[in-house]
């Protein structure tokens, strides 16, 4: 565990950060976030971050309003954030992402250099070579969808639920798996009509992974592929979804050991 405990933020932070200013549009503001491909877009006034939008709190405005607001970002509810610095070490980064369920983003003589995302812990963890078991991060409800249910009904079910995804399912079997990032990218950077069907906009087919393996295992998987949520299957049946903030969890209750 040596090795875990010299682990430092600055080593694993995403560089640069981008941002954009608290009077940007909201449609200017996804934009930027569309050609970027990134989740996480730092709200600045006078080169200070005052908030960081992100997936989630698109999601939650379209479920509320139906539309995308033709307003400035800094009248949008945008995700808290805890500062670190490039000294702070990965565990104690993973221990506040945990508890203050908040974005880091990372500081230098009060400067902002960067952001260590969920995904950036995870890669960091991944050097230490245990492969930890999911048991006891796999709890709850997958929450399903049928391909004809429409775009507003997944978002509505995401945000009332707290969930990232939903399965998308046909004739009674997994067709595929509407995100977060889907809703950005394929939704909202096309101005695709949200009573459109889910079915068609959801990523497919579906990667999954079986419940039995460990947390190494699954970063692993969800690295190749590019994802953030990895379905699992116990007897050919999806059980649970897993996220990198999951695997986050997972990583760091096994550091305690």
């Amino acid at each position: 565990m040596e090795k875990l405990r010299n682990l430092r933020v600055g080593d694993y932070a995403s560089r640069p950060v981008i941002t954009t200013a608290s009077d940007t549009s909201f449609m200017d503001a996804v934009s930027i976030m569309i050609s970027n491909n990134i989740g996480n877009l730092v709200v600045v006034e006078n080169e200070n971050p005052v908030g960081v939008l992100t997936e989630r709190e698109l999601l939650q405005y379209l479920a509320l309003n139906k539309t995308i607001p033709n307003r400035p970002v800094k009248y949008v509810l945008s995700a808290k954030f805890s500062k670190l610095t490039p000294d702070t070490s990965i565990l104690d980064a993973a221990k506040t992402m945990i508890s203050k369920k908040s974005r880091l983003l990372v500081f230098e003589k009060e400067k902002l250099i960067g952001i260590i995302t969920a995904s950036d812990i995870v890669r960091a963890f991944l050097t230490i070579g245990r492969n930890p078991s999911l048991r006891g991060a796999v709890t709850g409800k997958v929450y399903s969808l049928h391909t004809n249910n429409t775009i507003l009904n997944a978002v509505k079910t995401m945000s009332k639920k707290r969930i990232g995804s939903v399965l998308v399912t046909a004739d009674d079997k997994p067709y595929g798996i509407f995100t977060e990032r889907d809703l950005l990218n394929k939704v909202l950077s096309k101005n695709v009509d949200i009573e459109e069907r889910v079915g068609d906009y959801c990523t497919y087919p579906v990667i999954t992974g079986k419940l039995s393996i460990g947390a190494r295992d699954a970063a692993e998987l969800m690295s190749l592929h590019k994802i953030k949520r990895l379905p699992l299957t116990s007897r050919r049946k999806i059980v649970a979804i897993i996220t990198a903030r999951d695997l986050v969890e997972v990583f760091q209750k096994d550091s305690k050991l």
